[in-house]
This record gives structure tokens, C-alpha cells and sequence, in this order.
């Protein structure tokens, strides 16, 4: 999940700065005022999220196969743990009768 967290920043950033390299030859218009910078900002996030899309798709499925696989541990040791609960609480109930 790191992995996948890191490339897709690494792609906003790339997509950054090509985006504020365009913005600062004349190649796309500046922000208006002092929006420049949320301007580049903005421009560079609705680039990297379909490259981040298309590219990273494998590594998306990779990390939500790990998410999923987390999951199912968690709900094992959760069903696990109830079940020691009932025999312990059976094996009381009994004694005591």
C-alpha cells in the first residue's frame, strides 16, 4: 500500500512540474492574480489522476488484494476469538449445573 501511495506521488509530482514548466514558458495561461500556484496545483492534479489511473493499475490490484487479504485475517482471528468465548462460557455454564 506504501508502494502504491509513493508512486502515485511520485506521479503528481512529475506531473507538477512539467505543468509549472508549461505555465512559466507561456505554453499555458497563468492563474489569475496570486492564483498561480493553486492554478499549477490544481492542472497538475487533473493530469496525474488518469495517468495514475491507467499506469498504476497493477499495482492498485496488487494493494487491494493485500487490503483484502488483511481483512479476512482480521475477521478469522475475530471469529477465532468468539468461538474460545462460547467454549469457555459452555464450559462454565456446565460446571455449574
Amino acid at each position: 500500500m506504501l508502494r502504491y501511495t509513493l508512486m502515485r506521488l511520485g506521479i503528481f509530482v512529475g506531473c507538477f512540474l512539467v505543468v509549472w514548466g508549461l505555465v512559466y514558458s507561456g505554453m499555458l495561461p497563468r492563474g489569475l492574480g496570486d492564483s498561480n500556484l493553486l492554478w499549477v496545483l490544481l492542472l497538475a492534479l487533473v493530469v496525474s489522476a488518469p495517468i495514475s489511473f491507467v499506469v498504476l493499475r497493477k499495482e492498485r490490484d496488487r494493494a487491494s488484494a493485500d487490503v483484502v487479504a488483511r481483512v479476512d485475517r482480521a475477521k478469522a482471528s475475530l471469529d477465532a476469538n468468539r468461538t474460545q468465548e462460547d467454549t469457555a462460557d459452555d464450559l462454565a455454564r456446565a460446571q455449574r449445573s
